[in-house]
């Protein structure tokens, strides 16, 4: 099967933000309660219930302000920090190229949060366990909710009214998004001289793409994202004894589990 792909040209997003919207309705995932703070994000970050969102920028050019708008999710690496550092094998890539997860062999251990180039990743924590699940998106391909499996496409493209976003062959959008890069920075055009295709090449090749109509770093992406050496370490040296690891924490949370027990019969007896 073809390597498939998102690309999200920056210069036809109006920050209507239904992107944001279909992802929650068709992965099911809860809304979260926010506040305003000052600016028309919303929310202002990710979260385990929140795979998407769009940012918004301001650039300030002289007595101009023009916003910038981009999209904050996975970025579906192929040189994928977060399945490397998996300890648990819960993260692996699909027949798609995109990076999916399986929550139930999650064991909450933060490596992918800790080491991810984008900072994508969020734990949620249980409070009264206090083991976390990884909450990220998969672009649609979670098991019992893929969409891809059935010839649609992913909700976020789906529902983009501008068509800001595209789904497709990832070579066949490499291409298109090269042809974009070259047409913005055509002097008939308005003039994009910084113009790049961003995920061509970084981390082995992104599985999202994006046409920016500005250096990264304007857009808060790192310019060149590198996979963390400390990733690889980690993954030498300590995978082997995560299992355990989380053997004895499993052990000592049931522990605690039966002595909370025997506590409360004693007090009822007593009483």
């Amino acid at each position: 099967m073809n390597q498939k792909a998102i690309l999200f040209d920056t210069t036809k997003c109006i920050g209507c933000r239904g992107c944001q919207i279909a992802c929650k309705q068709w992965n099911e995932l809860k809304a979260v309660g926010t506040t305003n703070q000052g600016s028309y994000e919303n929310p202002l970050d990710l979260s385990p219930t929140t795979w998407l969102t769009i940012r918004f920028r301001e650039k300030v050019e002289g007595d101009s302000v023009s916003w910038l708008f981009s999209r904050r999710s996975c970025m579906h690496c192929t040189e994928a920090t977060c399945i490397e550092v998996c300890p648990s094998g819960g993260l692996y890539r699909n027949q798609y190229g995109f990076v999916s997860y399986d929550r139930d062999r999650c064991i909450g251990c933060g490596y992918c949060v800790e080491f991810c180039p984008f900072n994508v990743p969020r734990l949620d924590a249980n409070r009264i366990t206090g083991i976390g699940r990884m909450g990220k998106c998969t672009l649609c391909t979670t098991p019992g909710l893929d969409r891809l499996s059935i010839g649609q496409e992913p909700a976020c493209v789906k529902t983009c009214p501008s068509g800001a976003l595209i789904y497709g062959d990832r070579d066949e959008l490499v291409a298109e998004g090269k042809r974009k890069v070259a047409s913005l920075r055509t002097p008939h055009s308005k003039a994009y001289p910084q113009a790049t295709l961003y995920g061509e090449t970084e981390l082995g090749g992104l599985h999202v793409l994006y046409v920016l109509a500005d250096s990264p770093e304007v857009y808060g992406l790192p310019k060149e994202p590198k996979f963390p050496i400390a990733a690889t370490i980690k993954h030498e040296v300590f995978r082997p004894y995560t299992w355990i690891l989380w053997a004895l924490v499993a052990a000592g949370l049931a522990l605690n589990v039966l002595i909370a027990r025997a506590i409360q019969s004693r007090r009822k007896e007593e009483v």
